[in-house]
């Protein structure tokens, strides 16, 4: 697992994350413990910022206003690729900001739509980002698992990174 700073490894973390539509949001309870909820994506262009609606009145609010620090997943099982991106989240209020990202599919989350006084911005700052992404093909997994065994060592195929996005 090495760290990079390659801006190929940036890219490559950009697309995993372009094509996944949900993630898991995973924020600290009073207790310390963790609490994660699922969360719709944001389709903008990955820069090292992650966008997400939610209501102003909500626990993942309350518990970003003790502790900033978060944890984002994603999956993509049909592609075999995962990302686990941490940073520090916060709440941001930015008109603009919500109207470039607005959907008319978060009218059931927010029926005022844009003018819902519940509606708010929580933007995710990735400081680390980890990804992995295997090649999707059954063949190379099954040639895998049995190189694997005639080896003896451990089956890596596909891509993996540990990334530092800032210091």
């Amino acid at each position: 697992m090495a760290e990079a700073h390659n801006s190929d490894h940036v890219a490559k973390l950009r697309k995993l994350i372009g094509d996944t539509k949900f993630c898991m949001l995973t924020t600290m309870e009073p207790d310390g413990s963790l609490h994660s909820r699922p969360m719709a994506v944001q389709q903008t262009e990955f820069d090292g910022d992650l966008w997400f609606f939610t209501g102003k009145s909500t626990e993942k609010v309350r518990e970003l206003a003790r502790e900033q620090h978060a944890n984002v997943s994603f999956s993509n099982p049909g592609d075999n690729a995962y990302v686990s991106v941490s940073g520090r989240a916060r709440i941001v209020d930015d008109k603009a900001k919500a109207k470039e990202l607005w959907n008319p599919f978060y009218r059931t989350w927010f029926p005022k739509g844009l003018d819902d006084p519940e509606l708010t911005l929580l933007k995710v700052e990735v400081d680390h980002a980890e990804y992995w992404d295997a090649p999707n093909s059954l063949v190379t997994h099954l040639f895998g698992v049995v190189k694997a065994t005639v080896t003896g060592k451990s089956p890596r195929p596909g891509d993996h990174a540990e990334l530092t996005l800032k210091p």
